[in-house]
């Protein structure tokens, strides 16, 4: 059996981001989030006890990390690497496309 990234995307904005887990093992999780223009809110920081790795792959964003001035502009095929506990947030989706990542969490 197969499914497909893009498989049911959001036609129209949301109010929320949508997170769909994909895959679910010890110490492993893989999940499918899409944007329509949201952000964290003011003040707010993702601190997660496990480390992440995240690909846009499609749309754009910007993440900002604590320990940096600026946020870092994100295209379709950038990724990074997010240590355990280290902060982080979404400043921006861009809110006339639909922005897809591929999150896969993992124990450290």
């Amino acid at each position: 059996m197969t499914d497909n990234l893009f498989a049911e995307l959001p036609a129209s904005p949301r109010p929320d981001e949508l997170f769909q887990e994909l895959l679910k093992r010890p110490g492993l999780r893989i999940e499918r989030i899409v944007s329509t223009g949201q952000a964290s809110p003011p003040g707010f920081w993702y601190d997660q006890p496990e480390g992440e790795w995240v690909l846009l792959v499609q749309g754009e964003a910007s993440i900002r990390f604590a320990d940096m001035p600026e946020a870092l502009a994100l295209k379709p095929g950038d990724f990074l690497e997010i240590a355990p506990h280290r902060r982080h947030r979404v400043e921006w989706t861009h809110p006339q496309l639909t922005t897809v990542w591929l999150a896969i969490h993992y124990a450290p």
